[in-house]
């Protein structure tokens, strides 16, 4: 079946044509270009401010014009990944989709429905003639999974709507008001390289499931970075290990998937039969969690340089001692991940060094107690150690108007309560309530599965439920106060 003849067909179209421009984060020149020339064709009032962000205004329908107004709001990138083995340019493909039951996929990609789908239903809330609204504003941001520029470049005064509808979280029948702020750590050291000696092995791990660093964290999936230093480690003793090269992993809020180094040890067989006696160990570990994880362990010939062996046993350590997952749980929301460290990416090439990490917490305190635990870590191996992109979270407000409202329509729609929850994961409502204090916000959206990792999906039938609900929202905003 053609995606744009699923129901609701409305959002399953424009979610096509939006999938059909490529839009890597940092890269929206042609998504801004696609949802401004939506937005003028529709006649409507279409502004581009001056970081990308794309703002159009859409009158309120008849009868509604004394409500609260109100900002739709979603991000126009999306997250780049996919498997080893797939052929694809993020950069001037469209994505390619398929059916698959109730889901939507996309052919060995990230599908691109973290933030699509909320884009996609703010177009058709726009285009619409026969769905009553107040006054709305649909803020298209820029950059929101590489470093929330978009909401970070957002003014005060530009927006004016009361009421602001984040369109961006992963599970219908959550309805949500924090989440966790975040901070980019990146350790980084240039070392001198000379011929290797000795035997060369590669170390490969693949097949991981990935997924989103903050809302997947808590599920204690393998993370193929802290797969590899459990590897490399076992050349610490007896021998003479000598790193050559590593890349692993990929993007800061992706859990990675791969990762593989090469080395020199000074006895190769040695070196492998404790090698698979932990292989086994880490199987057995992740049996339930990582059943399509593969392992390969292989000798192998290299013309490159190597570090010394001093400098691969401070960055070896560095790698075991630095915190990756679960760092704390929240002591007042059950179930919720307070703060964390994904170690993202780590490249070395041609004695090169950088470790990348995110680490994410909803209290900022315990944020700047890790991210200064991982700095000690990185700097006692002698790296240099830099803070980035630093933002907010985002501080519950339950008892809010629009939470109470929208609270009572999923209980009375659906039959059953919906879970007011926090998340463990970047939304862009604590940057921009940085500067629209006084704006009540709150974050819902449909079922997706597997965001940041090629195994994103999303639940059609979800998706109905998702349109319904929305609607019936913004026909019960409440009037303006006096």
């Amino acid at each position: 079946m053609e995606i744009s003849q699923l129901e609701p067909k409305a959002i399953w179209k424009n979610f096509s044509a939006l999938n059909s421009v490529p839009r890597p984060s940092k890269k929206e020149e042609k998504v801004i270009a696609f949802i401004k020339k939506f937005g003028e064709d529709l006649n409507l009032e279409t502004t581009e401010d001056e970081v990308g962000n794309v703002i159009i205004k859409k009158p309120a329908t008849s009868g509604m014009e004394n409500r609260k107004s109100i900002v739709l709001q979603s991000h126009l990138d999306m997250v780049c990944q996919k498997n080893n083995d797939v052929d694809f340019d993020f950069d001037t493909q469209g994505i390619e989709m398929e059916v698959d039951g109730d889901w939507v996929k996309a052919k060995g990609t990230t599908l691109g429905a973290d933030n699509g789908l909320g884009v996609a239903t703010i177009m058709s809330i726009l285009e619409s003639s026969d769905i009553p609204h107040p006054a709305l504003e649909a803020l298209f941001t820029i950059d929101e999974e590489t470093g929330m520029t978009g909401a970070k470049g957002l003014k005060p005064g530009q927006l004016q709507g009361e009421i602001l509808l984040n369109l961006d979280t992963e599970e219908d029948d959550e309805i949500d008001i924090g989440c966790a702020g975040g901070v980019d750590i990146t350790a980084s050291k240039n070392y001198e390289v000379s011929a290797a000696t000795g035997e060369f092995l590669k170390v490969s791990i693949k097949g991981l499931n990935g997924g989103h660093s903050g809302m997947d964290i808590i599920k204690g999936l393998g993370n193929a970075n802290v797969m590899l230093a459990r590897f490399l480690y076992l050349g610490l003793e007896n021998q003479n290990i000598r790193l050559i090269s590593i890349d692993g992993g990929g993007l800061r809020n992706a859990i990675p998937r791969e990762a593989y180094a090469i080395f020199s040890v000074k006895n190769g067989a040695e070196f492998v039969e404790a090698a698979e006696i932990l292989k086994k160990e880490i199987f057995e570990e992740y049996e339930s969690l990582e059943k399509n994880m593969i392992i390969s362990i292989e000798n192998v010939s290299s013309t490159e340089d190597a570090l010394s062996e001093e400098d691969s046993r401070n960055i070896t350590l560095a790698l075991a001692a630095a915190h990756n997952g679960v760092y704390r749980m929240s002591p007042e929301v059950e179930n919720l991940v307070e703060t964390s460290n994904n170690i993202a990416r780590i490249i070395l090439k041609d004695g090169s060094l950088q470790i990348m990490n995110l680490t994410r917490s909803s209290v900022e305190s315990s944020k700047t107690k890790l991210a200064e635990q991982l700095k000690s870590t990185f700097q006692l191996a002698g790296m240099d150690v830099d803070f980035a992109g630093s933002y907010p979270g985002w501080k519950p407000r339950p008892g809010s108007e629009i939470v109470t409202i929208m609270s009572k329509i999923y209980e009375k729609k659906f039959g059953e309560k919906a879970a007011v929850v926090a998340c463990h994961a970047g939304l862009e409502c604590g940057i921009i309530g940085a500067n629209y204090p006084d704006m009540e916000m709150v974050s819902f959206g449909p079922t997706i599965k597997g965001a940041h990792s090629p195994d994103e999906r999303a639940s059609i039938s979800s998706a109905q439920k998702f349109w319904s609900f929305l609607k019936d929202i913004l026909a019960e905003i409440p009037e303006k106060t006096a």
